[in-house]
């Protein structure tokens, strides 16, 4: 069965980046160096206000950006975890999705530069989420935002950190956390699964590239087998938060999320789940290029408009 199309303006990207070799030729070092010197969007969501702050945690300084689409507070609040295959990605990387969620959801998007592995082997990465999130909820006066409208955004591994944050939060008492966005999150290490094989070739991130981030990352730990590192290994998905999961069509990390908001579901959590066709891997990072990223952004931010303007107590 052929495989279905990607959008036209998917398409013209995923062509132009057909020449590229497979990561694991490339290296991490020479990956990272692109994404960062990757030029923003010249249209970038304006901000009333951004702030830099940088606070303390177990594995060293944790730099965060505060991007406030509005003066004035308490604003809900967005803690959102970047991308990269828990490797690679950065506060400046992905400051064109850390602002467009602040505008499409109205919150103060508190971006987070965890430490990358392999130099911070896990479990840092995940360490640093919960003790920003934390950060910002016990801070939240000081930030001019409201704790008791708190969510966590991630996007493929920064997925993987808001799922394990969400996870912690319900284990160890807290922060209260009311949504958990994951947008096309690498929550299982499943290589067999069905999106696995049929988008084992799929253009931005393949099968194999999959398989080099996590060996980058897991260099010298071993095989995972925490819920806070790989969130389908935890036995019970009960009493967690409401759930916004989307994920691409044309993805291999696809079935990895559609599964996970199947358990949530079934587990009684409240689950928003989208499957956005004709799209790849990270299409929300490219939404100024990218149609069907802009509409994602734009309804990811009307449900978390809709969840902070009715708080549900769990």
């Amino acid at each position: 069965m052929p495989l279905p199309p990607l959008d036209p303006d998917a398409a013209a990207i995923a062509a132009a980046a057909a020449e590229l070799p497979p990561m694991r030729v490339r290296g991490i070092a020479a990956i990272r160096a692109a994404l960062e010197k990757a030029p923003h969007p010249q249209d970038l969501a304006v901000m009333a206000e951004t702030e830099d702050r940088v606070i303390t945690g177990p594995h060293g300084d944790i730099p965060l950006r505060v991007y406030r689409p509005e003066p004035g507070g308490p604003a809900p609040v967005l803690v959102y975890f970047h991308g990269g295959g828990m490797c690679m990605g950065s506060i400046h990387s992905f400051e064109p999705l850390a602002r467009a969620l602040a505008a499409a959801s109205g919150a103060a998007v508190v971006s987070v530069g965890y430490h990358l592995a392999p130099e911070s082997p896990p479990p840092a990465q995940f360490d640093d989420a919960y003790t920003a999130t934390a950060w910002v909820a016990e801070h939240a006066a000081e930030l001019r935002v409201d704790p008791d409208r708190l969510a966590v955004v991630g996007d493929s591994a920064g997925g993987t950190l808001a799922a394990a944050v969400a996870l912690a939060a319900r284990d160890r008492g807290g922060p209260r956390i009311v949504c958990q966005v994951l947008v096309y999150p690498g929550l299982d290490r499943d290589m067999a699964a069905r999106s696995m094989t049929q988008n084992a070739d799929a253009p931005i991130l393949s099968r194999d590239d999959v398989r080099y981030l996590n060996e980058t990352a897991d260099a010298g730990q071993g095989s995972p087998d925490s819920p806070y590192r790989v969130p389908a290994y935890a036995a019970d998905l009960g009493g967690l938060p409401p759930a916004v999961v989307a994920t691409a069509e044309r993805d291999p990390l696809r079935d990895w999320g559609e599964r996970y908001a199947d358990r949530l579901r079934e587990a009684g959590v409240q689950t928003t789940l989208t499957r956005y066709p004709g799209s790849y891997h990270g299409f929300a990072l490219q939404a100024a290029y990218l149609a069907r990223g802009r509409l994602a952004v734009a309804e990811t931010g009307a449900l978390l408009r809709a969840k902070f303007a009715h708080p549900l107590p769990f």
